[in-house]
């Protein structure tokens, strides 16, 4: 049993012993503790705020980017509306050109079959005039190849002029 009783001895001796490792500690290792415990909640609280405002700048620097993006996609929509307006504009243009070529080719081909046509037009005049001159010269021959024809066209003609 004196195993598991301790003697008076050994209790004063231990607390003795832990008195003096307690004050021994106190001077000599609980201060450099203390302070690099302080020194490592600085550091990390230093750390803390650094990371708040890298936080706050990633927020910042986040916002830019998609006002950036926004102007981006803003200035390509509008480029790409003034190239479709230009493409608009060059289509009617294009067609407006082609529509006024087509106009004057065929005004072209207008007066240049009414000045066909004029021309056909006279040259048959001048053909149905020549037929009807040699048709009248073959009918007059005819008629008036004996006398008594010849002097009853003259006697019609006497007689139309006296009227008149």
């Amino acid at each position: 049993m004196e195993l598991l009783t301790p003697g008076t001895g050994l209790i004063i001796w231990q607390l003795v012993i832990f008195v003096g490792l307690f004050f021994l500690l106190s001077k000599l290792a609980w201060k450099p503790i203390i302070a690099s415990l302080k020194e490592r909640e600085v550091s990390i609280q230093d750390a803390l705020s650094t990371a708040e405002k890298a936080r706050l700048e990633i927020a910042a620097l986040k916002s830019d980017n998609e006002k950036l993006l926004k102007a981006a996609r803003e200035e390509r929509d509008r480029i790409l509306h003034e190239a479709r307006e230009a493409s608009n504009r060059m289509k009617e243009e294009a067609q407006a050109d082609a529509k006024k070529a087509a106009d004057k080719i065929i005004d072209e081909a207008r007066a240049a079959i009414n000045v066909e046509k004029q021309a056909a037009l006279r040259e048959v005049k001048e053909q149905v005039a020549l037929f009807s001159l040699e048709v009248a010269e073959k009918l007059l021959r005819k008629s008036l190849a004996d006398d008594k024809a010849q002097k009853e066209l003259v006697a019609n003609y006497v007689k139309d002029i006296k009227v008149n």
